[in-house]
């Protein structure tokens, strides 16, 4: 597989040239017109080399080549300073700063072609890695949500996580998604979790995959959580759907899996995130209005751009009732089979809050468990079939 190799520089001119000279010598190009953006690509593209200018508005190289340095999912990538500035202090600097090497600009193409290689060779003999390795392939991804609040979305997101855990054995986050209505945290034993709070509220080209990774609970199964924030004046960061995208994208590196609380209903913000989702599950009750209106929902996806294959509904039930409607009705209603049906377990529920653990590490041997396997177990099948 032919070396990748990430430019960052803000001059478009200097990234086709420098682009296409060394594409013309095989490798592989990613660019990036800026610092911050180079930082996200640094860690999204996992480049085998980084070329950087120094003098870019916003974020200068120096800068850049800091924080590379300072991220353990980027601090061993070679980086190759490109720039203008010939005077020796500022290549000290540029050294200082994290640079493995420097070149100045313009540079005939031997001359770049030769500095990439060397510093290719040296980077390949033995460099120690320092800190976790980044999980390349980028998670599959679930998306929670129910067509209005209180069905118990939040409560599906942490089973099937945890359940999708025990069956894979892998990497599983999930991530409450919902700033100023979380019920994870205190549900788990953290009654104001703030740490979402303050990725959303930090410079973007600060929430690189270390700082998401640095904010993530662990569960006593293995099972990483990221908590939404309970206050809820917070809730006025869900007008940030770049910072949540972001957040988004780098959760979506940290594991094999990732199930995203969307809550309740298809504001702007969800229907943002829902493009990052490989497999949407609607949660429903078994009442006539709530299957009409989780049919809504299952249509709205799918004009959307989902393929209704993809979207699954997952029955909840959360009281003993003989007026609620059995499998066959809700198939007939909703047009399509819901995947798995979770029967009523308010004593489960209560004794998992009160011992601040999941429903299925409070029982193992319950039903409520087996069925959350039973989705767990459908939903890797289908992440099977993904191209």
């Amino acid at each position: 597989m032919a070396d990748k190799i990430l430019i960052i520089d803000d001059d478009i001119d200097t990234l086709k040239l420098v682009g296409l000279m060394l594409q013309k010598q095989g490798y592989q190009i990613v660019a990036a017109p800026n610092g911050p953006q180079g930082l996200a690509q640094a860690e999204t593209e996992n480049p085998d080399l980084i070329l950087l200018d120094v003098m870019m508005p916003e974020m200068d190289g120096y800068e850049v080549a800091r924080r590379l340095r300072a991220n353990s999912f980027t601090a061993n990538i070679p980086i190759l300073m490109f720039t203008a500035k010939t005077q020796l202090d500022d290549k000290v600097i540029g050294f200082e700063a994290g640079a493995d090497d420097y070149l100045t600009k313009p540079t005939h193409p031997t001359e770049l072609h030769a500095h990439v290689k060397a510093l290719l060779a040296r980077s390949g003999k033995g460099k120690a890695v320092v800190g976790p390795t980044p999980v390349e392939k980028r998670a599959f991804t679930i998306g929670v949500l129910a067509a209005r609040g209180g069905l118990g979305a939040t409560t599906v997101a942490v089973n099937l996580g945890a359940s999708i855990r025990d069956a894979s054995k892998e990497e599983v986050i999930v991530a409450e998604l919902r700033p100023g209505m979380g019920t994870m945290g205190p549900d788990l034993g953290v009654n104001d979790p703030r740490v979402m709070t303050q990725l959303l509220q930090a410079n973007l080209a600060d929430v690189n995959r270390q700082k998401v990774s640095e904010a993530l609970s662990t569960q006593a199964g293995g099972l990483k959580l990221l908590y939404g924030s309970v206050q809820p004046k917070d809730g006025i960061l869900l007008n940030s759907t770049a910072a949540f995208e972001a957040l988004v994208n780098r959760l979506g590196f940290l594991a094999r899996y990732l199930v995203l609380d969307l809550g309740a209903g298809l504001p702007p913000l969800t229907q943002k995130l829902i493009t990052s989702c490989n497999q949407m599950l609607v949660v429903v009750e078994p009442v006539a209005n709530s299957v009409a209106h989780s049919k809504a929902m299952i249509s709205n996806l799918s004009d959307l751009g989902f393929n209704k294959r993809t979207i699954q509904a997952v029955v909840v039930s959360r009281i003993r009732s003989d007026t609620q409607l059995n499998w066959s009705q809700i198939e007939e209603m909703l047009g399509q089979p819901p995947i798995v049906a979770i029967t009523p377990a308010p004593e489960l529920l209560y004794m998992a809050e009160r011992t601040k653990t999941t429903a299925i590490a409070c029982r193992p041997d319950s039903l409520t468990t087996q069925q959350f396997a039973k989705l767990a177990s459908a939903i890797l099948e289908i992440e099977k079939l993904k191209p």
